[in-house]
């Protein structure tokens, strides 16, 4: 829902050859999506490597620097700890959430240049 309100209130904002997209709302914009990556972190970090603090993708603790998506689930479930992976299913939720919630700001603000 918050990336179907956002690309609509985009496409408003674009109309018109995109001119309001220099007014100083649309400029928050940026500032807003700028820091959104942020949103999939968590300040616990992944098990057994609290210094990988991204909840979508980071190196898999088994596999050296190859890429994992949604590592800390993944890696649970590969060991089949499924306690952990209740755990990192959660977190992953979460991360996930407020990604959504960051778009949904973007969209709020794009809605106020472009008309919702």
């Amino acid at each position: 829902r918050a990336a179907e309100r956002y690309e609509k209130a985009l496409t408003r904002a674009q109309a018109n050859g995109g001119a309001a997209l220099a007014k100083p709302d649309a400029q928050a914009v940026n500032g807003i999506l700028l820091r959104s990556e942020r949103a999939l972190t968590s300040a616990a970090g992944l098990p057994r490597r609290p210094w990988y603090r991204h909840e979508v993708y980071a190196p898999g603790f088994y596999t050296g620097y190859g890429v994992k998506t949604l590592p800390g689930v993944r890696e649970a479930i590969e060991q089949k700890s499924w306690a952990e992976g209740d755990a990192q299913i959660g977190a992953a939720g979460k991360a996930l959430q407020a990604m959504a919630d960051v778009i949904d700001r973007a969209a709020e603000q794009l809605e106020k240049v472009g008309g919702p």
